[in-house]
């Protein structure tokens, strides 16, 4: 097997330094996932990785970059010295898709990027060796991360791209050069930060300063924003494609039906009516298919037989996954969407919810975070669709209680100040028959509520 970088390559990528006649096979930024002959790059965050440097090598790390002495590491280590590290790595990124002939599909969007990014990793695999971002790797050193780890002899890539605040998408985007940028949808995650949905529009539509010459922006054609984003489009001399339920879409979705274990859809695209069978839940991973469908056509492929490869895809976990788990006296169905929320994807849960044959269906939820001056507002005004989906609603944190008090009282649960404390009450709570969705920000730890339900899971 060749290997991923050569010492050569390293050092010329990053300009730094390194004594040892490395190969390296992987990148990794976390000491406990190592693989042999990763290079582990010593990233500083909450923690300093410079702190992990001995334990990554004596994990069988082929060698480390730094940018100061780790201790506990010998004089003779396999050490890359840079001038930063995260610099290092970015630089490696770089280099990296300089020299990668892959086609490269950018993707960002208020909700519903890695669940698309997924997707769009299982359909391009059907035209030759596609790599993507490992889990939601998409801000600074995420993407540096993505790019540095693609394969030599990958066909396609796709890359997540995040943001918190304004400006963070263009630098993203400059440095994975995408030849096709799939913007999902255009909601109120991180408002709090940019202020209003206009600005978020513009943050995300910022994809296309990377865009390659002569590539495709893949826009939201529901979005009150769209227009916008394809004047932009054509203003950079891109195409424009866009994916929704709206007249005229490139990829329209005409029609969606849930299943048991997934659900049917038909979109048209290219003149042609495509079925396509979904193996994740909810007409959100409907509209996810269409993005995938029109980026595959932005790219010169075959929406049909991209469509015939999406089966193989299932909701991850935190991400819509189901699982039936055991209550006292039989079953209850738990959809696990517990990685984060914003108010465009809790309806798309609750409505995944709403079509399950179910005794009760109880909704589980943790605070939507980074709303700003909006975030009380936001929470209430979800107490109409959680009184039309569901027959008990539990919830957590502060914000959460506006929501809960907006709630007719006959479909209060328990609301208490994390899920820690709400995790015993909800699995106490449970009967057969129940179907349960738990969802919430990443950082309301809804995790734990899911991991308290699963503690004895089904077969």
């Amino acid at each position: 097997m060749s290997a991923l970088w050569t010492a050569a390559e390293l050092r010329a990528a990053t300009g730094g330094t390194l004594a040892a006649d490395v190969a390296v096979q992987g990148i990794s930024i976390d000491s406990r996932s190592i693989a042999p002959g990763d290079l582990f790059v010593a990233l500083r965050d909450t923690r300093d990785g410079h702190d992990f440097v001995a334990d990554a090598l004596a994990r069988g790390a082929a060698a480390a970059m730094v940018d100061r002495d780790p201790p506990g590491v010998g004089p003779d280590a396999p050490l890359l010295r840079v001038a930063d590290t995260l610099a290092g790595l970015t630089a490696l990124g770089a280099a990296a898709r300089a020299r990668s002939a892959a086609r490269v599909v950018g993707v960002t969007g208020s909700v519903g990027k890695t669940t698309t990014k997924k997707m769009l990793r299982v359909a391009l695999a059907a035209f030759g060796p596609a790599h993507a971002s490992a889990a939601s790797f998409n801000n600074h050193w995420g993407v540096p991360v993505t790019l540095a780890r693609l394969p030599r002899d990958a066909a396609f890539a796709v890359v997540e791209m995040g943001m918190n605040r304004r400006g963070e998408i263009a630098p993203l985007s400059r440095l994975a050069r995408p030849h096709v940028g799939v913007v999902t949808n255009i909601g109120t995650a991180h408002i709090g930060h940019l202020g209003s949905q206009a600005a978020i529009a513009e943050e995300k539509g910022d994809i296309i300063a990377g865009i390659a010459p002569g590539g495709t922006l893949v826009l939201p054609a529901d979005s009150p924003f769209a227009a916008r984003l394809a004047a932009r489009a054509q203003e950079a001399g891109l195409a424009a494609m866009a994916h929704g339920e709206a007249p005229g879409a490139d990829a329209r979705l005409l029609s969606y039906e849930g299943t048991e274990d997934g659900g049917r859809a038909e979109i048209l695209t290219g003149g042609e009516r495509i079925g396509l069978t979904l193996a994740a839940p909810g007409r959100h991973v409907a509209l996810n298919a269409c993005a995938v469908l029109a980026a595959v056509a932005a790219l010169g492929l075959s929406p049909r037989r991209a469509a015939a490869a999406l089966p193989a895809f299932g909701a991850p976990a935190g991400r819509g996954r189901r699982i039936r788990i055991r209550v006292p006296g039989g079953e209850a169905l738990l959809i696990d969407d517990s990685y984060n929320a914003s108010v465009a994807s809790v309806r798309a849960g609750l409505a995944v919810l709403a079509a399950q044959p179910a005794a009760r269906r109880i909704a589980v939820l943790g605070e939507m975070l980074e709303l700003g001056a909006e975030g009380p507002a936001l929470h209430a005004c979800l107490a109409p669709d959680l009184a039309a989906a569901c027959d008990l609603v539990f919830s957590c944190g502060a914000l959460m209680e506006h929501l809960h008090r907006a709630l007719p009282e006959a479909r209060r649960g328990a609301h208490l100040p994390d899920s820690a404390s709400l995790a015993p009450v909800v699995k106490a709570a449970l009967r057969p028959g129940d179907a349960v969705l738990v969802k919430g920000s990443l950082g309301s730890r809804m995790a734990a509520v899911v991991a308290a339900l699963t503690t004895e899971a089904a077969a």
